[in-house]
This record gives C-alpha cells, sequence and structure tokens, in this order.
C-alpha cells in the first residue's frame, strides 16, 4: 500500500481545523485530507496528491469540477451581482426548466440545501393535510431536520413503527409523530396505514433509498395507497434528481409523486435546493391563496440565488446533451462489474449494491433489501477497503461511488486496479 505524501502546509491545516472545528471536520467526512482544488474528475488535496474523485462533492458535480461552461455562466453572473433577495431572472428560468422537466412540478419553491428542501417538503404537506404525522422509512435519509433525524441510522433496532432518534438535542414529542416502516415491504406500509390513515399528512422515500433499490410494485404499490387515502407522497430526489435520467428517477421507474425535493446537481455545484409539486399543494407557500392558519412562511436570504440558478441551467443544459446519460451509466456499470468480480476472486464476502451512477460494496453475503440487511455489513472491512482506494489515488465516500460525466477510461482502469489492490490487502490481511 502507497503512503500518502503529505506536506507541512498540509498538517498544519488539520491540526488548525482539529482546534477549530468540532472533531476538525465541517461534519461530513472523517477523512484527513485537505482537498485545495478539482478539475473534472479529479481533486487535489493540499499537498498536491491527485485522486480520481468519486465522491463529487457528496453528489453535486454530476458534469465534474470546474466545467469551463457552468465556470464561464457563474462569472458572467458574479460581475452582476451575487444575490438580490427578490426574484431574479435566472432564478425564474430554473424554477421553468425544472418545471419542464420534473414530471410532478408544477410550482417550485427554492431553498439552499437539501435539508431544508425535506423539511419543508413535510412541513407543506401537514399544512395541505392538516394532518402532523408522516411516515418515513428506516435508512431513509431525508436532511438534518428533526423528523428527517428519525431512524436514519440506528444502532438499535427498534420494532416497527417505533421512531428512534439519530441525534440529541430533539424533543422527546417528535417520535410520537414519525412512523417509521422497512423499505421494500408493502404489506407493512398497507398495515400501517391502516391504522393510521387519519394522521399521517405524508410518506416520504427515497425511490432509491441510499444503496437500495425499490423492488418490483413497490413505489407503485406506495402510489396506489397515498391515492386510495389522500396521503400526500413526497419522493426524496435530492440526490437521484437529474442522476438517474434527466426528469428524475420518478420519470425513470414511472412513479410519479405529489411532491419531490431536488437539490446537489440542480444548483450546479453551489447551494441550491427546491421543492416542487402539484399546485394545490404548493399554494400553501402562498399565504393569500390559503386560509391563514394553513399558510407556510418559508424566507430565504439565499433562496433562488442568481449564482447558483446559473450553474444549474447550465449543468442542466449540458446533461440534455445526447450520450450524457449513457455515458454516466456505461462507466458506473463498468465499474460495479469489475468490482463485483473482484471481490469474488478475492473470497470475500461482499456484494456490490446500487446502479450505474451511485453503487458501493457492502461487506456482507446476506440480502441488502432495506436498512436492516445494510446494517449487516460489516463497516470496518468497508472502512480499511476505502483506505486502500485512498492511497493508490481514489478518493470516495465512505459509503457511495458516485459517477460523474468527467470520468473517463484511464480513470475506470486505474480504478479497477486500485480495487485489486484493495481487495487483495484485504485478503491477506494487510490493512
Amino acid at each position: 500500500m502507497q503512503q500518502r505524501v503529505v506536506k507541512n502546509s498540509e498538517t498544519d491545516l488539520v491540526s488548525t481545523a482539529k482546534t477549530v472545528l468540532p472533531a476538525g471536520t465541517f461534519g461530513n467526512t472523517t477523512l484527513d485530507v485537505v482537498i485545495a482544488r478539482g478539475k473534472a474528475g479529479h481533486v487535489w488535496d493540499a499537498s498536491g496528491n491527485e485522486y480520481i474523485d468519486y465522491l463529487i462533492g457528496s453528489g453535486p458535480m454530476l458534469v465534474g469540477h470546474a466545467h469551463p461552461e457552468v465556470t464561464a455562466a457563474v462569472v458572467e453572473q458574479v460581475v452582476n451581482g451575487t444575490t438580490f433577495f427578490v426574484n431574479n431572472p435566472p432564478g425564474i428560468e430554473l424554477a421553468a426548466a425544472i418545471v419542464e422537466a420534473v414530471p410532478c412540478a408544477e410550482q417550485v419553491r427554492f431553498v439552499c440545501t437539501g435539508s431544508e428542501a425535506d423539511l419543508y417538503a413535510m412541513r407543506v404537506a401537514r399544512a395541505y393535510r392538516g394532518r402532523d404525522k408522516i411516515l418515513k422509512f428506516e435508512g431513509g435519509y431525508h436532511g438534518m431536520s428533526d423528523y428527517g433525524l428519525m431512524s436514519l441510522a440506528p444502532k438499535r433496532l427498534a420494532n416497527f413503527p417505533e421512531a428512534v432518534p439519530d441525534s440529541a438535542g430533539i424533543p422527546k414529542s417528535i417520535r410520537d409523530e414519525v412512523i417509521i416502516a422497512p423499505f421494500n415491504d408493502l404489506e407493512a406500509v398497507k398495515s400501517l396505514v391502516s391504522q393510521h390513515k387519519d394522521e399521517i399528512a405524508a410518506i416520504i422515500v427515497e425511490p432509491f433509498q441510499r444503496l437500495i433499490g425499490p423492488e418490483p410494485g413497490f413505489l407503485e404499490g406506495l402510489r396506489k395507497i397515498t391515492e386510495e387515502t389522500g396521503i400526500v407522497l413526497i419522493f426524496d430526489e435530492v440526490v437521484t434528481g437529474f442522476r438517474w435520467a434527466y426528469s428524475g428517477a420518478q420519470a425513470y421507474y414511472g412513479v410519479t409523486p405529489d411532491l419531490c425535493t431536488l437539490g446537489k446537481i440542480v444548483g450546479g455545484g453551489f447551494p441550491l435546493a427546491a421543492i416542487a409539486g402539484r399546485e394545490d399543494i404548493m399554494r400553501h407557500f402562498n399565504k393569500a391563496a390559503v386560509p391563514e392558519d394553513r399558510a407556510l412562511v418559508q424566507i430565504g436570504t439565499l433562496s433562488g440565488n442568481p449564482v447558483a440558478s446559473v450553474a444549474g441551467l447550465k449543468t442542466m443544459e449540458i446533461l440534455r446533451r445526447p450520450g450524457a446519460y449513457e455515458r454516466i451509466w456505461g462507466t458506473g456499470r463498468k465499474l460495479m462489474d469489475a468490482l463485483g468480480r473482484i471481490l469474488k476472486d478475492a473470497g470475500l464476502k461482499a456484494q456490490v449494491v446500487g446502479e450505474g451512477p451511485m453503487f458501493d460494496a457492502v461487506f456482507t453475503d446476506g440480502p441488502v433489501k432495506d436498512y436492516r440487511g445494510y446494517f449487516k455489513g460489516d463497516l470496518d472491512q468497508a472502512r480499511r477497503f476505502n483506505t486502500v482506494m485512498l492511497s493508490e489515488g481514489v478518493l470516495k465516500s465512505e459509503g457511495k461511488t458516485y459517477i460523474s460525466l468527467a470520468h473517463t477510461d484511464a480513470d475506470v482502469a486505474k480504478t479497477i486496479a486500485a480495487y485489486e489492490k484493495a481487495a487483495k490487502a484485504l485478503r491477506d490481511g494487510t490493512v
């Protein structure tokens, strides 16, 4: 295993971070690496080490870092102002582009983060239905709100539908407002809805939950249940929106929700996210259109800011070009197939879970169709595997490999070589 060259300047930065930042990080990753710049599908740390980047900013850089067309659009806007707190042309144009692209989108409300988008989507659903409870799925990630941080990654596997808070500081009363169901278990959802149908405002779901795909009929079943009961169906497409297909996972799977949340790609790498959906639900953001006790207050200093909007518009334009999604999916499938073969040849209890645009190895030989299957994976093995990958010049998150349009055939070849070294190190116990 190679040793990463670390210069004193980066060591000093890491030391400073550990002094001024809790845990020495921004809260996103435990990696002791400081990334100084990125270009296309690569990044460089503060010591000058180069990496193939499969983290891509945790997903937003689908067309690659510092794409020249996105950069040019941003620079052109920056000299004309960065934010105004009122409507601006790029923000309006981006909303129109989302409405045109996304099946469920009749109107759009901008925020800055995916966490905000999920928070407001759940809130507007509660305002629309006049109910308090949300049904979510164990292991589903819906941001950092009190509701969202229920049973995201519970270390204690409670009996369904008990909600387990993932953070301190969440009022105990919130637990009673969140109903937890197992992903990919339609019968469990039917049972819970029949018990609580007059209390549930919305079901929120990632159509592709972290690394786990929906089983045939699951999303269609959720749509049928919610239509029959008047419950709002929310697709959290912060990750899958504009990644699975230009019109998102709802178009890819052929199931249209009532609301969806978008983020990451739609802001082109800048802080921007959105709630999109049916006009009769979205009108609750307009206090003049609904009774006062049903109106939603939502204000954000940077919501719909023009810099993020032009970056999102240009990114969406690039993704509309012929062959973009074929390339993203093709690159991912090559890597998935190679990783699965290499892990099997090494005799490791592991499997590759996910789809072309986003996947990873889970170190278990059991089925992974929900959080509990994923929970059985050996996280220590995954960390050691990733340690070798980093030493071989491949940067990825602790639990995902994100593919970008900028990754090349040479990147794929180098990554496969790194897979082989990491698998051998795990097999031989040298890491």
